[in-house]
């Protein structure tokens, strides 16, 4: 894969669905699964697969602060990004040990990462490039219930005023979200921006799924 063009496939896309599935054992008994993904465009034919890569006691005893690893392929089985979350506090109370996540593509190369600033009761973030310099910005509702209705986290120009698309947490139905933390997420972002930093807003979505709705007793 060309170093410098990670994800070929995002080139002319504008607009991703990402589609947790569901675990039977998780949903029935409550026990925690390596969360895994399906990522289709517009059209609904998958583009990627994501799966997280953690260990059993990681997962049940950390919950959705924990950290993971996440290898995204593509359609023949080839891992095209890895995203690296680690462990960190992400109370706002602890403003010096907030969340982030490195997006490498192809994985060993770094293409960028998503940061988490720190604000009372706003979620926050920072979409950067390789070097750490800020491209973007994510601002979340300030509180992002999943009751009934899309929830929506804005990305904006560095101005934060401009908004140049979303991650949105779709509403999945009644059963779903109270049973399960299996989620649903539409991405929409330029379709000239820089192919890099869309991977990068696609870490995003997994970020702010963890952070937010990945707890199904948070949910409501």
């Amino acid at each position: 894969m060309d170093i410098h063009n990670p994800n070929q496939e995002l080139t002319q896309i504008d607009q991703l669905l990402v589609h947790q599935q569901v675990e039977l054992l998780e949903a029935l008994i409550g026990y925690e699964s390596n969360n895994k993904y399906e990522i289709k465009n517009s059209l609904g034919q998958r583009v990627y697969f994501a799966a997280e890569e953690n260990d059993c006691c990681t997962r049940n005893f950390c919950g959705a602060a924990r950290s993971f690893t996440m290898t995204i392929i593509d359609n023949t089985g080839r891992e095209i990004i890895r995203l690296i979350r680690p462990f960190r506090c992400s109370a706002c109370c602890f403003p010096c040990c907030l969340q982030k996540l490195e997006v490498q593509a192809p994985p060993g190369n770094t293409i960028g990462y998503v940061k988490q600033n720190w604000h009372p009761c706003l979620p926050k973030f920072t979409i950067q490039n390789e070097k750490e310099e800020d491209v973007l910005k994510v601002h979340g509702p300030c509180i992002p219930c999943s009751c009934c209705s899309d929830v929506n986290f804005e990305l904006k120009a560095l101005d934060e005023q401009s908004v140049v698309g979303r991650i949105s947490k779709q509403w999945s139905g009644l059963v779903k979200e109270y049973f399960t933390d299996a989620d649903n997420f539409g991405v929409q972002f330029p379709m000239d921006l820089d192919v890099k930093i869309k991977a990068v807003i696609l870490g995003a979505c997994f970020l702010i799924d963890f952070m937010f709705f990945e707890d199904k007793g948070n949910k409501h």
